[in-house]
């Protein structure tokens, strides 16, 4: 979602650069995956506790920004995402970068795809595929949002709607981090 943000608001470069550093997270906590974290995480129920009151943390805070945001005016959205234009692509690619390192959604995701993709004898090189496969749809998937989103028909689709978008995304961020903390595993 934040790519497609970056995207309508400061435009394509932008949310090109923010993509690079997703995907640069990506890879990273799939090479995590694959080496041995998902097996420390398996081993150690508490970590995974942990992971999942990060996680609907997370969420509640994503709910609580995207609500502000659907409560501003969208002149005042005009003028917030005009102090933004000037960032450099380093900048926009740390925080790419950084968010989905902090992500515990990515950590959760990553860990759940090399558990499925891997038994127990997996060969380097179906580790290598794996994640050179994950690599490709992680380049396709956010550079295509990052395409996609910087189009004129988008923007102007999003500027419509984007109260009621970003509302729909503060309920929906809200609910799944309440279940997320209050489900028992």
């Amino acid at each position: 979602m934040r790519i497609m943000g970056v995207a309508m608001n400061q435009g394509r470069r932008a949310a090109l650069f923010l993509a690079c550093g997703v995907i640069s997270g990506s890879i990273f906590w799939g090479m995590m995956a694959a080496t041995g974290v998902s097996a420390i995480l398996t081993r150690y129920a508490e970590a995974l506790f942990v992971l999942k009151i990060l996680g609907g943390f997370y969420l509640l805070y994503l709910a609580y920004k995207a609500g502000k945001s659907a409560l501003k005016r969208d002149e005042h959205m005009a003028g917030e995402m005009i102090g933004r234009q000037g960032q450099s692509g380093v900048a926009l690619y740390k925080r790419g970068l950084l968010m989905h390192l902090t992500n515990p959604k990515s950590i959760l995701g990553w860990i759940a795809l090399m558990t499925l993709g891997l038994g127990p004898q997996a060969s380097a090189a179906t580790v290598a595929t794996i994640l050179a496969g994950c690599a490709v749809l992680s380049v396709m998937i956010f550079f295509g949002y990052a395409l996609l989103f910087s189009t004129a028909p988008m923007v102007r689709l999003y500027r419509r709607a984007r109260r009621g978008i970003e509302g729909t995304l503060a309920l929906f961020f809200g609910a799944a981090g309440l279940k997320l903390l209050f489900t028992r595993t």
